[in-house]
């Protein structure tokens, strides 16, 4: 019965070697995407990791190659001195009758620490050859003292190094001191020095990879300025690197051009109001006393008002991005702007944002966004059953952020249209010719929460109507 038996080991083997192979496959897949996100770091860590490999190769090389070229000189040179001794020896005893053998003998020992001893045939030794140094060292013994000699670490347990001979017909072991050969490097030293090559391409690696990376991040930084409105940053002209120092000379040169641009911008913008509205004035007082038909009075007098607010359309978009953030209420700000909008026959705005939600904000611009979002609402929000626009402020909490969302009932916008809502002089309705509004009234929105350090997104409701939402951060 016991042959019957299929343990459960057994049993999962067929079925186990897919899923091992499946796990493997999954391990180089993570593998491969560690990789991918590794080369996917800033230019620094891409930088830092690139040297450190390639240092790292190279001292690899070349602690193997110094240690290639360090063995075979030490082995060789070992083999020599002892194979000297071993022929000295020889000569000495061969051409010494018996009494002067013996002080020879006598004198080698008390001088040179070598013994020469009779070698008999019960004697016991222990190879010399260990290691790929010792092999070496045995090998060139034998090449210089002939095929038969034999090398050993120790004799009738007695340790040394033991080479064994002949004088003629008689066999002699000489024994010497093991330090006369030296030792190989060993591998702990060997990875001592690896350990602190190492660890000196590491520090290099960060200190290259510093210095190579510090203009791209000077330039980066003013760049981020630059694009904040502040032209003053100026980079390093007199930097020892040409293709640095031409690219800081040309990012210096185009801050200046900005700066003169928006200095000029600066100006025309202060112009404009005095320059149109003054003679919108006249066109209203001259309307005012010239037209007596009633109705075309009001027409013309509606005009003037309208090119009145493209021209404040204009001037918001185009306002300086200087901006003072400070903790702004929500509730409050929501309800004072919510007064401009009291018509219950064209809109009707419900807030559910909590009195105590704050935001860090420029209280002006940040009303200005959400007169911006009801007058869109009004425009182009309104129900088709009731033709008035329902409009739901709604808000949320989310880590460091909150997301205060409009909400209409309208129609909503087909989804391809969507990204070109906050595009400027762009309307979503088809029929331009009706809009009364100069097309930037979403661009501003972005614009200005962009500003203020937040994001702006417009998406279509599930059951209908158009959503903005506006994320910015909490105040402490």
């Amino acid at each position: 019965m016991s042959s019957l038996v299929i343990t459960a080991s057994d049993q999962s083997t067929p079925s186990s070697a897919p899923r091992r192979r499946a796990r493997r496959g999954s391990l180089f897949r993570r593998g491969v995407d560690a990789v991918r996100s590794a080369l996917a770091f800033t230019l620094f860590w891409r930088t830092f990791f690139l040297l450190a490999i390639l240092l790292f190769g190279g001292v690899f090389a070349w602690v193997q190659t110094f240690r290639a070229l360090e063995f075979e000189p030490r082995a060789v040179q070992a083999a020599q001195q002892v194979a000297s001794l071993v022929n000295l020896s020889r000569a000495a005893l061969r051409y010494a009758d018996g009494i002067n053998r013996v002080t020879v003998v006598k004198t080698m020992s008390d001088q040179e620490a070598v013994r020469i001893l009779p070698r008999e045939p019960g004697d016991r030794w222990d190879p010399f050859e260990e290691n790929r140094f010792t092999r070496r060292i045995g090998e060139e013994l034998r090449s210089r003292l002939g095929s038969d000699t034999l090398v050993g670490r120790a004799v009738n347990g007695v340790p040394g190094l033991w080479v064994g001979f002949s004088i003629d017909r008689d066999a002699y072991w000489l024994q010497a001191d093991l330090s006369r050969i030296g030792t190989e490097v060993r591998s702990s030293t060997w990875m001592a020095w690896v350990t602190i090559s190492l660890f000196a391409t590491i520090i290099g690696s960060v200190l290259i990879a510093r210095a190579i990376n510090r203009p791209l991040r000077d330039l980066s930084f003013a760049a981020s300025r630059i694009r904040e409105g502040e032209f003053e940053s100026q980079l390093d002209e007199n930097t020892m690197t040409s293709e640095i120092r031409v690219v800081n000379m040309g990012f210096n040169r185009m801050a200046r051009e900005l700066a003169k641009v928006e200095e000029d911008r600066a100006v025309m913008l202060a112009g404009i109001s005095h320059d149109l509205r003054t003679p919108l004035a006249r066109l209203r007082l001259e309307a005012e006393m010239s037209v007596a038909d009633e109705d075309a009075r009001k027409s013309m007098a509606q005009d003037i008002d309208q090119l009145d607010a493209i021209i404040d359309k204009f001037m918001d978009y185009a306002r300086p991005g200087d901006m003072r953030l400070v903790p702004v209420h929500l509730s409050s700000l929501i309800d004072r702007e919510m007064q401009a909008f009291r018509d219950p026959a064209q809109i009707t705005i419900s807030s559910q944002v909590a009195i105590d939600a704050k935001v860090m904000a420029d209280e002006v611009e940040l009303g200005r966004v959400f007169g911006n979002l009801f007058e869109n609402a009004r425009r182009y929000g309104r129900s088709e059953d009731t033709g008035i626009a329902n409009v739901v402020i709604a808000y949320a909490r989310a880590g460091p952020w909150v997301i205060v969302s409009v909400r209409d009932h309208g129609p909503g916008v087909a989804p391809e249209k969507l990204h070109q809502l906050t595009t400027p002089f762009f309307r979503g309705d088809a029929a331009r010719t009706a809009a009364t509004g100069a097309g930037l009234g979403l661009a501003i929105v972005e614009k200005t929460v962009q500003r203020m350090g937040g994001q702006f997104e417009i998406v279509n409701a599930p059951d209908g109507g158009l959503v903005a939402r506006i994320r910015l951060k909490k105040a402490p």
